[in-house]
């Protein structure tokens, strides 16, 4: 039986992958962000996973594209 490993204090989302913690899928909102829209203005309170998306956001756009298997955003067409 494995033992579920959680993020705690950990912001950075290529080392939430790579080390094999519990991710929450929240890359299908990656999708609505870029599809539509111009500004946005992320306002969660403390704790909420801001930091996490917003490096999610960045390992996306880096093209990291290793890190999004098995996960919502890799279904989309993008040329990474």
């Amino acid at each position: 039986m494995s033992t579920l490993k959680f993020p705690v204090g950990i912001e950075t989302f290529s080392v939430v992958r790579e080390e094999g913690f519990v991710y929450v899928d929240k890359t299908g909102f990656i999708h609505e962000l870029i599809s539509g829209g111009k500004y946005y203005f992320l306002s969660r309170p403390r704790r909420f996973g801001k930091s996490i998306f917003i490096s999610t956001l960045q390992s996306f756009f880096e093209g990291r594209r290793d890190l999004f298997d098995a996960l919502a955003i890799s279904s989309y067409p993008y040329d990474w």
